[in-house]
């Protein structure tokens, strides 16, 4: 079996531009979780709101820079929509355990790190199925 090395770049390359679009992303995720856990609404509560407008903003960016969209954009937004929200489930899930424990439930945007860490890998092969039906 040989190595593709330009396809290996290829994808290279690509992870790094969802990483610089999900960054932009993220930072108005934080800053919204931030903003609204324990003044406004409980951690998982604060996570849906603003994992909802990181999702937005994502999908905009992603589907200018990121990936090659095949088929329309409607559709590419209901699939991507239906990702994302696996990947807040996933979010919210990892964020409510660890909140059980009282370093993470007192460390916020260290909780929210460790979801966000997780939950990378899962967005970016799922949401380039949905983008340019392709895994790898």
């Amino acid at each position: 079996m040989e190595l593709n090395w330009e396809k290996l770049w290829q994808l290279f390359r690509m992870k790094l531009r969802f990483a610089m679009t999900g960054a932009v992303a993220t930072t108005v995720d934080y800053v919204l979780y931030l903003s609204l856990v324990n003044r406004f609404f409980s951690p998982v509560v604060s996570n849906i709101i603003s994992y909802s407008c990181g999702m937005v903003i994502n999908f905009l960016l992603q589907k200018r820079f990121v990936f090659s969209l095949q088929g329309s954009a409607s559709r590419a937004f209901l699939l991507s929509a239906v990702v994302s929200l696996g990947g807040m489930a996933l979010s919210t899930g990892i964020i409510y355990s660890l909140n059980t424990l009282e370093f993470f439930a007192r460390y916020q945007f260290v909780t929210k790190l460790c979801a966000t860490g997780m939950v990378f890998f899962y967005n970016f092969y799922f949401k380039r199925y949905v983008f340019e039906r392709k895994f790898i």
